[in-house]
């Protein structure tokens, strides 16, 4: 199954990517940990993505599609993926899918993660993390006893610099602005699928799991089928066999050139219309040979 997630900053869309590698045992491509991954191996397109992100920049589409590329050329990427974090606007989705065609690979699935616009303020300003064991709390909706400290092991919680009111708004401007076109692009493609993303994880999870298995399972299915035919039956062989026989006697007959009646006789009579070789005449017995009788003396 190749999938890819969208949501807003806040919808949880990454903690259901993870479930998802969980339980279908497929890869989670995300382009930061790409892009961190090719940076640190030292890779062509790691230096590249440094080079831009050293010099403030953006890194560009080109080298974002060619890292997921060399991701998705992988073994495990094989039997699908889940796409989480890009594409962020149309063009890199117009993009992403000429990439995915050339590897033959394309998305089955567009997931939509739906919060409204409060929950996710909520979600992302009431966010706490525990920097001794990394736990992460949220202090309306799971919060930590005693307030302020890590209930597994007693860590000062804090709250990350660009988890504020302020930083959250320009965010979610950002995403309506760029991202949230793609639900019309991947809809207009009749690939969207929507999930509430409010409750609780595992009730999420169940929900997306139901519309893949809906929505992906049977198209899968039906591709396996056509790609490769059901063996054919005992009763199937014997009658294909004998049609071949059948044809291979017909393309036999048609070979040979058709005879008229009169050419049609036995082969005896036809023998028999042949004139029959003269007997060989006898030769004449020689005759024998006789002494020439002699002269008569004449009268001295």
């Amino acid at each position: 199954m190749r999938i890819v997630l969208l949501g807003a900053p806040g919808s949880g869309k990454g903690t259901q990517a993870k479930l998802l590698v969980e339980k279908y045992k497929i890869p989670q491509v995300s382009t930061g940990d790409l892009l961190r991954a090719s940076v640190a191996a030292g890779s062509d397109l790691g230096r590249k993505a440094k080079q831009a992100m050293d010099g403030g920049q953006l890194v560009s589409d080109e080298i974002v599609l060619g890292i997921i590329q060399e991701r998705l050329s992988k073994p495990d990427a094989k039997g699908g993926f889940v796409l989480d974090g890009f594409p962020r606007n149309i063009p890199q989705a117009q993009a992403l899918d000429a990439t995915l065609a050339r590897l033959g690979q394309p998305l089955q699935l567009a997931l939509l993660v739906d919060v409204n616009r409060e929950v996710l303020t909520k979600r992302i300003t009431g966010r706490r993390t525990c920097p001794q064991c990394g736990a992460i709390y949220n202090i309306y909706f799971s919060p930590s006893k005693p307030q302020g400290k890590c209930a597994k092991c007693g860590g000062a919680l804090r709250q990350r610099s660009d988890d504020n009111e302020e930083t959250v708004r320009k965010r979610l401007a950002v995403y309506e602005e760029q991202t949230a076109p793609l639900v019309l692009y991947y809809k207009a493609q009749g690939k969207l699928r929507t999930v509430r993303g409010v409750g609780g994880i595992n009730d999420i999870f169940k929900n997306i799991t139901d519309i893949i298995e809906a929505q992906i399972r049977p198209l899968a299915a039906v591709m396996s089928l056509t790609a490769t035919p059901p063996k054919p039956t005992a009763a199937a062989k014997a009658a294909a066999l004998a049609k071949a026989a059948a044809k291979s006697a017909a393309k036999k007959s048609a070979a040979k050139p058709a005879l008229s009646p009169a050419k049609k006789a036995p082969k005896a009579a036809v023998k028999a219309k042949k004139p029959a070789k003269p007997a060989a005449k006898a030769k004449p017995k020689a005759k024998p040979k006789t002494k020439p009788k002699p002269k008569p003396k004449k009268p001295k």
